[in-house]
């Protein structure tokens, strides 16, 4: 287990290092999920991006009200739309994923993209075959009915409360359900899970063995069920070159970046990316 770190004070952008912070949303919420860990970095200095999934641009009550685009997403079609940010940027950017979004950040750093990579309750990569019970109670709603495969896939108060703020009051995760939540595409969970039974590369795929990988931090919440520490000690496990790290944090359920405490995780996730940080000068081939 990881002590939870103190909140650091200042973490100005380091000249030379990277000055760019993307945040990637994961399933069942958008980018307002990081709206306080936006602010909270914003507030030292660094530009935040929270780019949505293609067609989540607009807001977490539209989504709820028609979620058709949900059903239509494919996992390549979103890696493309991240990769087209990034290519927009001056340097590479640190990039931090939660959920999805840490599968997300591992696939683009897979292609080259980012300067370091941090991961919160990440899911899976393909290859990675734990599957906790709390994972399966957590993602059943899915995979109980084969058409689910094609549809976008809501969760209860009830359920959300279980797989995401299993900590949190009764109070707090109504509220958050109520902010944050929306249907998961359905598409992309069973591919996920069919990945592994499938011959030849699936859409999550990494090589776990890439020589030039940028380094990358997996952070887990300990009492996280939907993504459990087990499956993040195997995904992280996985890689076999590069600086890859995994630090798990007790008490923390899913929704970590809303938990009380989060500051010092986002400032301890902030001193690691930019000590692990692939620079402007080592970019040039300069010491």
């Amino acid at each position: 287990m990881t002590p939870v770190p103190t909140p650091r004070p200042s973490q100005t952008p380091p000249p030379g290092g990277p000055d760019t912070i993307v945040l990637v949303h994961g399933f069942w919420v958008t980018p307002r999920s990081w709206e306080d860990w936006k602010a909270h970095y914003e507030a030292k200095g660094y530009r935040v991006l929270t780019p949505a999934y293609p067609g989540f641009e607009v807001e977490v009550e539209a989504l709820n009200a028609d979620p058709t685009v949900i059903a239509e997403l494919t996992l390549p079609t979103i890696v493309d739309h991240y990769a087209a940010v990034i290519e927009e940027l001056d340097t590479p950017p640190i990039i931090i994923g939660h959920s999805a979004g840490g599968t997300l950040t591992q696939l683009l750093l897979d292609r080259g993209y980012g300067a370091v990579g941090v991961t919160l309750n990440s899911a899976p990569t393909e290859g990675v075959r734990v599957l906790p019970l709390s994972q399966l109670k957590s993602t059943f709603t899915a995979f109980k009915n084969p058409a689910n495969r094609h549809r976008e896939v809501p969760l209860t108060e009830a359920q959300w409360h279980y797989a995401f703020t299993n900590t949190f009051s009764e109070e707090e995760s109504r509220r958050l359900y109520q902010r944050y939540a929306i249907p998961a595409p359905g598409r992309i969970i069973w591919s996920g899970v069919l990945a592994n039974f499938m011959p030849g590369p699936q859409d999550a795929h990494v090589d776990y063995a890439k020589p030039d990988r940028v380094p990358l931090l997996f952070i887990s919440g300990g009492e996280d069920h939907i993504m459990p520490p087990s499956v993040q000690r195997s995904n992280a496990k996985h890689y076999t070159t590069g600086v890859v790290e995994l630090e798990e944090y007790p008490g923390y359920a899913h929704l970590l970046p809303a938990q009380e405490g989060w500051q010092a995780i986002a400032d301890h996730a902030l001193e690691w990316a930019l000590a692990h940080a692939v620079t402007r000068k080592q970019e040039a081939g300069q010491q």
